[in-house]
């Protein structure tokens, strides 16, 4: 898949009721071997900046999952990719400020300025395109 097709399905996702994380994680669900269905409920809580609270922009959580599942070692005794993972997610965070402006749903909406500096469906798409840095 292109990274113009998984955009144009992630968007297509949002469109059809995901939030903003499911539609970035779900788009990804062939790429990191996970059925939808989990990566959805997972990432259910994480919509419209964690769960309506307007904190940070469900795509950029969504794209920080991708970046866990990618990084952990999926146990505590396998050994500490923490520290590596919150590495990885502070890269993504920087390349989606450096983007936007923000990670902050309320600040990219413009709810309190009424400036919107970017819409949802450009945060998925922005989302995704830096979530593709992590899988080459």
């Amino acid at each position: 898949m292109t990274i113009e097709e998984r955009v144009k399905l992630a968007e297509e996702k949002h469109h059809s009721g995901y939030n903003c994380a499911q539609a970035v994680l779900c788009s990804y669900s062939d790429k990191l071997g996970i059925d939808e269905e989990t990566l959805f409920r997972l990432s259910e809580g994480f919509g419209a900046g964690m769960a309506d609270m307007q904190g940070t922009c469900g795509a950029a959580t969504g794209m920080y999952m991708i970046a866990g599942a990618l990084g952990s070692s999926g146990a505590i005794e396998k050994g500490m990719t923490k520290g590596r993972t919150y590495q990885t997610v502070k890269g993504l965070t920087a390349a989606f400020d450096e983007k936007n402006g923000s990670h902050i749903c309320k600040e990219l909406k413009g709810i309190e300025t009424g400036k919107v500096l970017r819409s949802c469906d450009g945060c998925i798409e922005d989302a995704v395109r830096i979530a593709e840095r992590l899988f080459s």
